[in-house]
């Protein structure tokens, strides 16, 4: 009995070495590939390619259509021409820089787009007469857009590849109700303006479909501009200028539940601030108005109505408490 139990505890301790060593080559082998210094079948790399930290070995799904951007790691393979071949890291400038060909900035170019401005190099430069060039893409850095403002999830985004302005937006979590119908977008690329884009909601404008926004980009969402209607009407509060940024004086009043039964509407009293800051009151005949026999009149942001009624008329005299009145109310999103 006991020499069986002594095989038994020999065996038991030769297998018990024998997984721990394979699980140590294991997990060499992974931490090797994971360094990118061996290929996936074992055999280290000889290629002395500097490291970046914000690279990745894997490729996407769409890498046709990926945009070369500082950081990434290209392959470029010329045809009866090793000397131009190699591995090159794109610098902060967008170039790379080929040995005997210079430099080539192949910044927000796809690979194949890549290849012919190096094919094109060669033949400028004589090396060849007809030039067979290879690019491809073995690292990517990870570019962000900035999406800002009036936007359910305000943040930094991964992207790619470049999206339309309506997937970036719902990418972000769509526009809240305090968005205005404006976007504004500024371009990574040094030296490009940028760009103010009209944006609606309900009508989908197509030039907001047709934008494109590129990694590195910035995206503002504006805020509606909001018209106040205070006193005597059936809900007093803020309004936003939604859909196309437009509202009229009976638009407000309407959107507020109109005037109450003991509003005085001879006269209500429109507020608005001039270019130089300071607010300005002034009177409109509602009446007229409302019968067609005055113009309406257009809102503007920040304009705020104030309809008195007939035992309040006192309180038309202090500005102050209207503009206090205005800073406290609420705030509505319908549309009309």
């Amino acid at each position: 009995m006991k020499h069986k139990l002594i095989r038994s505890i020999v065996r038991t301790v030769f297998l018990l070495g024998f997984l721990v060593a394979t699980g140590r080559s294991q997990v060499d082998l992974q931490q090797k590939l994971n360094t990118g210094l061996w290929t996936a079948a074992g055999h280290a790399r000889t290629e002395n390619v500097p490291a970046h930290p914000i690279g990745m070995t894997a490729v996407p799904e769409d890498v046709a259509a990926l945009k070369i951007g500082p950081g990434f790691l290209l392959v470029v393979t010329v045809l009866d021409d090793s000397d131009l071949n190699g591995n090159f890291r794109v610098d902060q400038m967008g170039e790379i820089n080929i040995p005997n060909l210079g430099k080539i900035n192949v910044a927000r170019q796809t690979a194949t787009e890549a290849a012919e401005l190096i094919r094109k190099k060669i033949l400028a430069e004589q090396l060849l007469r007809n030039p067979q060039v290879a690019v491809n893409i073995t690292e990517y850095s990870l570019p962000e857009i900035a999406v800002t403002g009036e936007v359910g999830a305000p943040g930094k985004y991964s992207i790619l590849t470049p999206k339309k302005l309506v997937a970036v937006l719902a990418l972000a979590g769509g526009t809240t109700q305090l968005a205005g119908n404006e976007v504004r977008i500024e371009r990574a690329t040094a030296g490009e303006p940028a760009q103010t884009v009209r944006f609606s909601r309900s009508t989908g404008l197509q030039s907001a479909e047709d934008v494109l926004i590129y990694p590195g980009d910035s995206v503002l969402v504006q805020r509606a501009g909001v018209v106040y209607v205070l006193g005597a009407v059936g809900r007093a509060g803020g309004y936003i200028m939604q859909e196309e940024g437009t509202l009229s004086l009976l638009q407000a009043v309407a959107l507020a539940g109109g005037p109450t039964f003991a509003a005085s509407t001879n006269s209500i009293y429109l507020l608005r601030r001039s270019e130089d800051g300071a607010t300005h009151m002034m009177p409109v005949r509602y009446h007229d108005v409302a019968h067609g026999k005055v113009k309406d009149v257009a809102m503007q942001p920040s304009d705020i109505l104030f309809v008195p009624d007939n035992k309040a008329k006192s309180w038309l005299t202090n500005m102050q408490g209207i503009l206090s009145a205005a800073a406290s109310a609420s705030i509505y999103a319908t549309r009309y």
